[in-house]
């Protein structure tokens, strides 16, 4: 049953520590408030997280919370949704932490789709071992494991995520909390596995590497608002009509369908100072969802560990 609760309700006794001007804190911020507006008590909920400065997140939450080893908080959460189908799980993730020692698990979650939604924050940088490159990282971007530059092209998170059958795919903004907060909404009423990237800036080792279009004074003129059923148009006038996008990803600078999968390829390819960024729901669909196995398999299952407990050798009659 639905009940009217605080945000304060779904924050702990935890000092929050990130570094200073992290852009974790609004996610989580955002994350409890939209906790609270979706009225459902924290023993409702459950956030999985892996490592790196994300991985913190389930500390400051006062939910169930497991804080898992890298890479593997998809197979965890698996495990947990399956065994708990009633439980809302959240898995907390970064872009090195997903993309790269988790990518295998994320691609089979992903296709899957086990009733789950992933926040996957992406500063394109590795921030917990202290500014590495990741498989993020742009074209040139200087780090510590590249001084001069990365040389290799960077993974499209949600050219992945739709590549591996997602069934809800969205990108927002750690810097628009609002939005963020609708994204994360209709992730939850959205039954299937919900994947989320998650623009988010950090400070120390990648600072600003979204401000040119993310902060509030840019995103008017740089940001596409994605909505169903709306056109595909952006900047001050588009209330107008103006501003449509007409490129040659976009060949009708058409309306947004939420079930047009080629659409929304087109859309993640769109990429920042030559196009809008685009932000929102990208893809959704309906599709089957795996849950716990049938009572059928469950008795096949315990047939054969019986068979396995026997002794060393078996003959077959």
């Amino acid at each position: 049953m639905k009940t009217n609760f605080t945000k304060d309700v779904f924050a702990n006794q935890n000092e929050v520590r990130w570094c200073p001007g992290c852009g974790d804190y609004a996610i989580l911020s955002a994350l409890q408030k939209t906790f609270a507006e979706l009225g459902l008590p924290p023993t409702e909920h459950a956030i999985v997280s892996g490592i790196g400065c994300s991985g913190r997140l389930p500390y400051y939450m006062n939910t169930f919370g497991y804080h898992t080893i890298h890479g593997r908080a998809t197979a965890v959460a698996t495990g947990l949704k399956l065994t708990r189908p009633q439980l809302n799980v959240w898995i907390i993730t970064g872009d090195g932490d997903a993309l790269s020692i988790g990518a295998n698990h994320l691609m089979h979650l992903l296709r899957r789709n086990i009733n789950v939604n992933i926040l996957m924050f992406n500063n394109q940088v590795y921030g917990l071992t202290k500014g590495q490159f990741s498989p993020t990282s742009k074209i040139g971007q200087v780090t510590k494991t590249s001084p001069e530059g990365v040389a290799q092209n960077p993974v499209n998170p949600l050219q992945f995520a739709l590549g591996c059958g997602a069934s809800f795919v969205a990108r927002a903004l750690d810097k628009d909390p609002a939005h963020l907060s609708e994204v994360l909404q209709a992730a939850y009423a959205h039954q299937g596995c919900s994947f989320i990237e998650i623009y988010q800036d950090c400070h120390v080792f990648n600072a600003g590497a979204f401000d040119a279009f993310s902060t509030k004074t840019q995103r008017a003129e740089h940001v596409l608002y994605l909505q169903s059923g709306q056109k595909l148009c952006y900047g001050e006038n588009k209330g107008l009509g103006e501003g449509l996008i007409k490129t040659a990803d976009i060949q009708e600078a058409c309306i947004h369908h939420l079930d047009d999968f080629e659409q929304a390829m087109r859309l993640s390819r769109l990429s920042f100072p030559d196009f809008p960024v685009p932000v929102g729901v990208f893809y959704q669909s309906e599709k089957n969802i795996y849950t716990h196995p049938t009572h059928q398999e469950i008795a096949d299952e315990n047939e054969l560990n019986a068979l396995y407990r026997k002794g060393a050798s078996w003959n077959r009659t």
